[in-house]
C-alpha cells in the first residue's frame, strides 16, 4: 500500500512537470509577449559628485527665468540654489522653484534634491562648492550642507501627542468618564 501512494505522489509530481515545461515552451514561442528582465529604462552613468553638481546645474539654468544656479552632491543629498530676478513676486519664485524640482526630477540623480532660491541659500551653496573643490574635510562640509538645508526644510511635529490627549490629562477622571460617554453618544449619531 505504501509503494502504491508513493508511486502515485511521483507520477503527480512528473505530470505536473510536465505541464510547466510545456506552459514555458508555450510563452516562448508566442512571438506577441516580449519578457524584459530589467524594466528600467533609465541607466545611471557612474558619474563623480562633481560632475553630478555640474549637470544638475545645467538642468536648472535650462527652466525660464533661472539665471545661474549652482549645485552641491554630497552622497545622495544634492541641494541645487537657483538665481532669480530679485524683483519677482513670492508665487512666481515658488512656480520657478517647482519647475526647477520637476526638471529635475526627472534625471536619475536630482530626484531627491532641496531647491532654494534667495540669494544668501544660492552664494552658500556656491562658497560649499568651492570648499569641496578645494578638499575642505567631509565634515565640516556635511555640517555646512545641513545647515543650508536645515534653513529651507518645513518645520513640523514629530511624533508629539495631539492636543486632545494633552487636555484629556488636565480633567478630572469622573469627569473623563462622563466625556467619554458623550463623546460616544456623539458619535453614535452620525
Amino acid at each position: 500500500m505504501r509503494i502504491m501512494v508513493i508511486l502515485t505522489g511521483l507520477l503527480l509530481l512528473a505530470a505536473c512537470q510536465n505541464n510547466e515545461e510545456s506552459l514555458l515552451r508555450e510563452r516562448q514561442a508566442d512571438s506577441d509577449l516580449k519578457y524584459v528582465t530589467d524594466s528600467d529604462p533609465v541607466k545611471r552613468e557612474t558619474l563623480s559628485n562633481q560632475q553630478v553638481a555640474k549637470r544638475l546645474a545645467q538642468t536648472a539654468v535650462e527652466v525660464p527665468d533661472v539665471h545661474d544656479a549652482t549645485a552641491v552632491v554630497l552622497g545622495k543629498y544634492v541641494a541645487v540654489g537657483i538665481d532669480v530676478d530679485k524683483d519677482l513676486d513670492r508665487s512666481r519664485v515658488g512656480v520657478i522653484k517647482f519647475s526647477v524640482a520637476e526638471a529635475l526630477k526627472h534625471d536619475p540623480y536630482g530626484k531627491q534634491a532641496v531647491v532654494v532660491a534667495d540669494a544668501d541659500g544660492f552664494e552658500r551653496i556656491r562658497g560649499l562648492g568651492r570648499k569641496i573643490a578645494e578638499g575642505h574635510p567631509v565634515q565640516a562640509v556635511t555640517e555646512e550642507l545641513s545647515q543650508i538645508v536645515g534653513r529651507y526644510m518645513p518645520e513640523g511635529p514629530i511624533n508629539e501627542r495631539s492636543q486632545s490627549e494633552s487636555n484629556e490629562q488636565s480633567i478630572p477622571k469622573k469627569d473623563q468618564e462622563k466625556l467619554h460617554k458623550i463623546e460616544e453618544n456623539q458619535s453614535k449619531d452620525r
